[in-house]
């Protein structure tokens, strides 16, 4: 009598399609660098760096619009915004394009000021 070898399933075909389907979503999956909004054009400038933190504020300004945190807003909701900051030594970051007009960066500047927003970078391309 002849005995009979038990067979059990070969896992190598469904290895192959998990490590392939690893490989899809790495490969097709997007990495968020910063909450951005706007496309600027920043000025340039030769001050030393900031490093940059994660719980900052990211303001964004160009000529005809407004962003905070990587959504459109209107200085109104900037405002709105701005009010419900708490942590006052919180950083607020500020890319302004380098055709904005004056009175519009003083706007935004103001709001800053009213709320007690003090610690401010503005953000340029380096040298």
């Amino acid at each position: 009598m002849k005995r009979r070898e038990t067979l059990g399933a070969d896992l190598t075909p469904i290895i192959d399609v998990v490590f392939i389907l690893l490989i899809f979503f790495i490969v097709t999956s997007v990495f968020k660098k910063e909450q951005l909004a706007l496309m600027l054009d920043l000025p340039s400038s030769s001050a030393k760096e900031m490093q940059v933190e994660k719980k900052q504020v990211y303001i964004e300004l160009n000529e005809k619009t407004l962003a905070i945190k990587g959504k459109e807003v209107t200085f109104k909701n900037l405002e709105n915004s701005l009010e419900k900051i708490k942590d006052k030594q919180k950083p607020i970051v500020v890319r302004i394009d380098k055709d904005v007009k004056y009175e519009r960066v003083v706007k935004v500047l103001d709001l800053l000021q009213k709320y007690n927003l003090n610690n401010l970078a503005l953000i340029t391309n380096k040298n």
